[in-house]
Parts: C-alpha cells; sequence; structure tokens
C-alpha cells in the first residue's frame, strides 16, 4: 500500500540557493572590508579637526602645522594634510572644515567612490 503525503511540504534551502547567499555574503564581507578602514580614517580626522578647533590656534599655519602633527602621530590619516583643510573663523570660534574622495578598489574595472566630508564642531 502506497503512503500519501498528508500536504507536508519539503522545507529547506536548495544548493543553488546555498551558493547564491554564499557568493552574496562572501562580496559582501569583502567590500566590508575594505571600506571600514576608510570610516576609521574618517572619524580619525574629523576627531582631529575637533581637537584643533577647541584649541582656538592664533593663525591658519598654526593650525595647519597642529594638524601635521597629529598626523605624524596617527598613522591612519593619509587621505589629507594640513593644506587641504579650510579655516575660517564664524562668532570668534575657528571652523574648520575638511572633504576629499577615497577610490576603493573592488576588482577588475570596478571601484567604489566614497566622498567624505565635515567640519568642527
Amino acid at each position: 500500500m502506497l503512503q500519501r503525503h498528508s500536504g507536508r511540504r519539503q522545507r529547506g534551502i536548495s544548493l543553488f540557493g546555498l551558493l547564491f547567499w554564499g557568493v552574496f555574503l562572501a562580496c559582501a564581507a569583502v567590500v566590508t572590508a575594505k571600506v571600514v578602514p576608510t570610516v576609521m580614517e574618517y572619524y580619525t580626522i574629523q576627531r582631529a579637526v575637533d581637537k584643533i578647533a577647541a584649541g582656538n590656534p592664533a593663525t591658519v599655519p598654526a593650525a595647519r602645522a597642529e594638524f601635521e602633527r597629529i598626523k605624524s602621530v596617527e598613522y591612519s590619516i593619509q587621505s589629507i594634510s594640513g593644506a587641504d583643510l579650510e579655516i575660517s573663523k564664524e562668532n570668534e570660534k575657528v571652523r574648520i572644515s575638511f572633504a576629499y574622495n577615497r577610490e576603493i578598489d573592488l576588482f577588475g574595472p570596478a571601484y567604489l567612490l566614497i566622498k567624505y566630508e565635515g567640519r568642527s564642531r
């Protein structure tokens, strides 16, 4: 006598589904591993700019020199230099802003372009 299925379907993931999700997660991990250092660099630059602005430097060259000093200690800052900072005064307070692009090589001819910008608080 043949048994009939009682309306229950098989559940699970197919081999193609497993391969698709495996490739997708591997690609996402590679992109994340390449992007995270650039984000950390941005936050390091932001902290440096905030510290310099809080010190209220007397001149623009003094602010740029202070950034170069911090950059020599923080090896993660590679995208900008003191010359790239825009320094102004608003309400007797020094404001420092910056902007730069980071190009991340993904594979072959494909790149990821991230535009960072920030300003002192």
